[in-house]
């Protein structure tokens, strides 16, 4: 027997605060390379954040959040209206939320738990996406470790559904 789920998650995530994350690791990465190499393409690195940059990684915050709740789906899933129409304009917003429907057995330490996977991941995907652009030899490994988040998270959340039984049998 599946537990009902009745209760709510709100998890917030701001989107000055991931992009403060992700410039912080990106401007010691960038010190690093300007420290052990002779060019100086350590200033691209650090540039996160700059005016023209900042659209590609909004655009890599939007994508990395519908990854996070297609990721939740057990828990986020949301019926499709009978008319949808989406467009690709740019936005910025200033804040990104997933909603969850959990059983009311759910764990406050699952969802702290979540919602630190869910800052990892995003924060890991956009510097990903912009090593991929200025340093290459670093993209691989916080793609791994946005993947890494991923699977935590999602094997935190599966933990949770539903109960695991044995069957009996004769032999």
């Amino acid at each position: 027997m599946i537990a009902e789920r009745t209760k709510t998650v709100k998890l917030t995530f701001f989107r000055e605060a991931l992009i403060y994350d992700a410039h912080n690791i990106a401007y010691v990465e960038g010190d690093i390379v300007k420290t052990n190499t002779v060019d100086d393409k350590g200033h691209f690195i650090q540039d996160i954040a700059e005016d023209g940059n900042i659209d590609r990684v909004t655009r890599v915050l939007d994508l990395a959040i519908a990854e996070c709740v297609e990721a939740c789906y057990p828990y986020s899933k949301v019926p499709v209206e009978q008319t949808t129409e989406m467009d690709d304009t740019f936005r910025e917003t200033d804040a990104y939320v997933v909603n969850l429907l959990v059983p009311d057995d759910f764990s406050q330490t699952t969802v702290t738990l979540i919602e630190r996977y869910i800052h990892e991941l995003l924060v890991c995907r956009v510097l990903a996406d912009w090593f991929s652009i200025t340093y290459p030899d670093k993209a691989a490994l916080w793609d791994a470790k946005a993947e890494a988040a991923k699977q935590a998270m999602q094997s935190s959340l599966n933990a949770r559904i539903g109960r695991v039984r044995k069957t009996q049998t004769p032999f």
